[in-house]
């Protein structure tokens, strides 16, 4: 039984899906199975169900993942130290969020950073949804996920830091752009809406909410896209009208011809940060995240106590 054997193992837990850990890992299905079958054969029992749809711990399968997931970040927490110790380095801090979160949210606190802690590393590992960052957080030695927020996983802690409005990006000619808001009608009537890429968390609070004003159907015949900046790019095209976050840049010299309409019947999206424990931090990542935190422009998001 190895720790990476654990870190998998969880992971897969996480997924339900033997296949989407591959991808996250970027290795194969087989090698994915190889480390849970190990862990099987050390300990003697079954730990996964296998279903059409993926895979489910069994019983003895969730006394494994809680133990383990409780006990990997501090193992990882631990080990990095050590290493730090032993190059005789600051330390590192490793992000993972997407691409378009680090162009939006991050750049002027990475400028700040590494003016301020020039011994310190900063390493981002950029993924493509907020599950594939939890994934990341539990099977490798990372610090911090920038993410949409939505449930919270076992062994992850949410804080949550902005809350984004949603508008309609269209071109500045189209005829919506001279609406003061878009209203749901708008949304329903669109040819071509410019959607999140299914299964991702911000398209399920789209779903859910596009469901309760009656416009469903807008939601299934629209485009799914991998990240916003492609969005915004095909509505300044004219080849849809994009439901985006209003996310800092969008409105600067960057889009010429865009028109940016607010959709007030979609409650805001709340982005944040995502940690194994964020009392275990180390603090050049604290400080990396607080720098995050006070660039955000909008509207602070409702914090858990605690």
């Amino acid at each position: 039984m190895t720790l990476d054997d654990l870190r998998v193992f969880v992971a897969v837990c996480r997924a339900g899906s033997l296949s989407a850990v591959a991808r996250d890992l970027s290795c194969t299905q087989s090698a994915v199975s190889q480390h849970v079958k190990r862990l099987e054969r050390e300990i003697g029992i079954g730990l996964l169900e296998r279903h059409p749809r993926g895979v489910v711990p069994t019983p003895a399968g969730r006394i494994l993942r809680t133990a383990a997931a409780d006990g990997i970040g501090a193992i990882d927490d631990a080990l990095r130290r050590l290493d730090d110790l032993a190059r005789g380095e600051s330390g590192s801090v490793r992000v993972t969020t997407g691409a378009t979160s680090v162009r939006h949210f991050m750049a002027e606190a990475i400028v700040a950073f590494r003016r301020g802690h020039p011994q310190v590393s900063l390493e981002f590992q950029t993924v493509s949804s907020s599950r594939a960052c939890f994934a990341a957080l539990a099977a490798h030695d990372l610090d911090l996920a920038w993410i949409t927020m939505g449930t919270a996983e076992r062994g992850i802690e949410l804080r949550p830091v902005v809350e984004l409005p949603w508008v309609l990006a269209v071109q500045e000619h189209d005829p919506l752009a001279a609406k003061p808001h878009a209203e749901p009608g708008d949304l329903a009537a669109s040819a071509q809406l410019i959607l999140p890429p299914e299964h991702s968390t911000s398209r399920a609070h789209l779903d859910d909410r596009f469901a309760e004003l009656g416009i469903a159907g807008a939601a299934a015949s629209g485009t799914g896209i991998a990240d916003w900046d492609t969005a915004v790019h095909l509505a300044e095209l004219g080849l849809g009208h994009a439901v985006v976050p209003d996310l800092p840049g969008l409105r600067g010299p960057g889009h010429p011809g865009l028109a940016l309409v607010p959709v007030p019947c979609l409650p805001p999206l709340q982005v944040g940060w995502a940690v194994r424990r964020w009392a275990a931090l180390p603090p050049p990542a604290r400080a990396f995240a607080d720098l995050v935190e006070s660039g955000c422009p909008g509207t602070p998001a409702r914090r858990p106590n605690g």
